[in-house]
């Protein structure tokens, strides 16, 4: 069979971590596009060579583990479960932002005295069987378990509807990831107030080998950091605009630099604004007299209401805000980490 050419980007096939993972790609100028709804492939015009196939989450990860594919957007439960021990599944990015939820041991609310991870074990010991779990993460659940004193235990593995289990009698308690709790609450199960196996969200994943052995990989790898990283960054922060006066671009930075958080990412960006008056009296700026001015600064999103409030307390007038759409680093951090890693490998 001749040698792959194609790199291959693997995304979920459906349901809400399907959407989820095209609008993020989008809002990362990553457009996919697959002009027939029933295709399992489809293409991203930014990335030319970039063939992008719909998988179920726990296929990506067994897909990127063995070769077949490249990359992969999947949540981190399924690649913790099914990434396998030999290192070639790589996390390039573990926290895409959407998918949030976390594995979580559940026991049935009849249980009233079993409310922590060492209550279970208590529990279990006082059983004269093995305590049944049913979950569809054998090894994670597993190892948490035993990790934490809980034996002996009977794993049932489950592709179905795991909350109903104990109420039908075929396992005792579940690990299940868990996004509200509500659908816990409704069949009557709790979560242990410990028993947070690990805490998930959408992960980009990539197989080591193709990054070590194929420098195109490599080029798409570095692209998809960029443009993902630069995008998350963007949204944690505004672009604020404002007017001031000022005898120049030093005073009014010092009058910036004086507040709490006006610094910007590395501080603002002054200049000077040419107004009609002047222009009219033949010159670009007054000789003498404070100056306006146009402040730029990039703020963050929890930070706005704060920083609107000081720059208005040093004069700041016509105030603009306005979302950031990308902020790109010199190098992004997990490029570094990735390289490290490839090399190490």
């Amino acid at each position: 069979m001749p040698e792959r050419t194609e790199i291959r980007l693997s995304l979920p096939s459906k349901g809400r971590l399907a959407e989820d993972a095209l609008d993020f790609l989008a809002a990362c100028g990553l457009h996919i596009y697959k002009p027939n709804p029933r295709q399992y492939a489809a293409t991203v015009p930014a990335l030319p060579g970039v063939t992008v196939l719909f998988q179920r989450p726990t296929d990506i990860v067994v897909s990127v583990r063995d070769g077949s594919v490249d990359f992969g957007v999947t949540g981190l439960d399924v690649t913790a479960e099914h990434g396998g021990g030999n290192g070639e599944v790589l996390v390039l990015h573990e926290a895409l932002g959407f998918g949030g939820c976390r594995l979580t041991v559940a026991v049935p609310e009849a249980w009233t005295d079993v409310t922590t991870l060492a209550e279970l074990a208590s529990h279990t010991r006082a059983l004269d069987k093995p305590l049944r779990v049913a979950t569809q993460f054998p090894n994670l659940a597993g190892d948490f378990l035993t990790r934490n004193g809980v034996a002996p235990i009977a794993l049932v593995k489950s592709e179905g509807t795991l909350e109903i289990a104990p109420a039908i009698g075929y396992a005792d308690c579940i690990v299940d990831l868990v996004a509200s709790g509500q659908t816990l609450i409704d069949n009557r199960l709790r979560a242990l107030t410990d028993g947070v196996v690990m805490r998930s969200e959408a992960a980009l994943i990539a197989n080591r080998a193709a990054l070590r052995n194929r420098p195109e990989v490599l080029a798409v790898a570095r692209t998809l950091l960029e443009f993902t990283e630069a995008h998350l960054r963007a949204e944690e922060h505004y672009l604020v605009v404002a007017n001031m006066r000022g005898e120049s671009p030093q005073a009014i930075a010092r009058q910036i630099f004086a507040q709490l958080v006006l610094g910007g990412l590395q501080g603002p960006t002054i200049a000077p604004v040419i107004v009609r008056e002047d222009v009219a009296q033949g010159y670009d700026i007054p000789d003498a007299g404070p100056h306006w001015h146009a402040v730029q600064i990039v703020v963050r999103r929890d930070k706005l209401i704060q920083a609107i409030a000081e720059l208005r307390a040093i004069g700041g007038s016509g105030v603009v805000v306005t979302p950031v759409t990308y902020i790109f680093e010199e190098e992004p951090a997990r490029y570094k980490a990735m390289m490290e890693a490839v090399k190490g490998s």
